[in-house]
């Protein structure tokens, strides 16, 4: 009764959450970040494979990439290809939040 109680209370909380099935895929940390592939034109707005320098889940929703050349990224096609929010810190990182059901990130 209190696990019920405390996981609606926690989805009151943050209703941004999808069902439980969807967030227990999304978990799934089988999978090296390495073996991830990433849709076209979202490695095409990043500067292509060659300019990535790593790559690594950060969140549920987000991946946490470095860039070898920065100045390659192109934050308006990242948009246009349907990933949600881009956010460019110094020295070549880039976080994308990719959302749970990612069309953008998928299983090698």
């Amino acid at each position: 009764m209190f696990e019920t109680f405390r996981q609606a209370f926690w989805k009151a909380l943050t209703p941004d959450l999808v069902p439980e099935q969807a967030v227990a895929q999304a978990r799934d940390d089988s999978v090296p970040v390495e073996a991830m592939v990433l849709a076209e034109p979202v490695l095409a707005a990043l500067g292509g494979e060659a300019n990535l320098k790593s790559r690594q889940r950060v969140a549920l929703t987000r991946l946490r990439v470095e860039l070898h050349d920065a100045s390659r990224l192109d934050q308006a096609a990242l948009r246009k290809a349907g990933v949600p929010g881009v956010m460019a810190l110094r020295d070549g990182v880039v976080h994308l939040l990719m959302g749970l059901d990612s069309r953008h990130a998928e299983k090698a």
